[in-house]
């Protein structure tokens, strides 16, 4: 693991406004991921891991606080900027697989591809490849009608790796999984982090959580604890 910060959080604070009442979810979050780190965020309903998730995300910004992302400070960036930082920086796996029924595994795994612009034949390769690191490369024909729920969750998380992104974020990424399939699914997540990768899971489950090397538990809107594996 390396000791370069690809997530840094300084002080980050997050509200959401009900008329001109303020509620404050996020209370000052600092907090470093590292390069290759394998990292879950947990928390019970209300704790702000979802607030927290959207805003590693850059799907939303904070109301207060600085977040560098890979030496990028993106916490005061318009949401345009925002969204090329998305589309460059950060693999999304949702609970949702979010696939399109009519295409292909190559071609849902090749969409953010189109988005920045790359070339049909670069496409299909890169989504080849993607689909070969999840061991789905005999699946690239088939549409999702055609998988099991584990190898739509694999085509979902192809579709995250190639933009070659600074992080994995995945959100209960086993949400919607059988016991056994969620294993195989996280044992992926493990090769690609021993790969290279730097993974970040939100989950609520201890099971799921205990395949990171380190957890970090939020509270009232707090780093309650940060826990590293010996």
């Amino acid at each position: 693991m390396s000791t370069e910060s690809i997530i840094h959080l300084e002080g980050i604070e997050k509200s959401y406004f009900m008329g001109n009442q303020a509620i404050p979810v996020l209370k000052g979050i600092n907090l470093d991921i590292f390069k290759n780190e394998y990292v879950a965020l947990m928390g019970p309903s209300g704790s702000g891991k979802s607030t927290l998730m959207n805003i590693l995300g850059c799907l939303d910004s904070p109301t207060g606080g600085k977040y560098i992302l890979n030496g990028k400070d993106v916490s005061k960036m318009l949401d345009d900027d925002l969204a090329e930082v998305r589309n460059t920086e950060i693999g999304f796996v949702f609970q949702q697989f979010n696939l399109l029924p009519r295409l292909s595994a190559a071609e849902n795994v090749a969409l953010p591809l189109i988005y920045a612009g790359v070339s049909k034949k670069e496409r299909i390769e890169r989504a080849l490849e993607a689909l070969d690191k999840v061991g789905l490369a005999d699946r690239s024909h088939h549409k999702s009608n055609e998988l099991s729920g584990g190898q739509i969750q694999r085509v979902a998380i192809a579709r995250a790796l190639v933009n070659n992104p600074s992080i994995l974020l995945a959100d209960e990424p086993t949400g919607n999984l059988d016991s056994k399939t969620s294993v195989e699914v996280m044992q992926i997540f493990g090769k690609l982090q021993a790969a290279g990768n730097t993974v970040v899971l939100v989950t609520h489950e201890e099971d799921i959580a205990a395949y990171a090397h380190r957890v970090v538990r939020l509270r009232d809107g707090l780093v309650e604890s940060d826990t590293t594996k010996p």
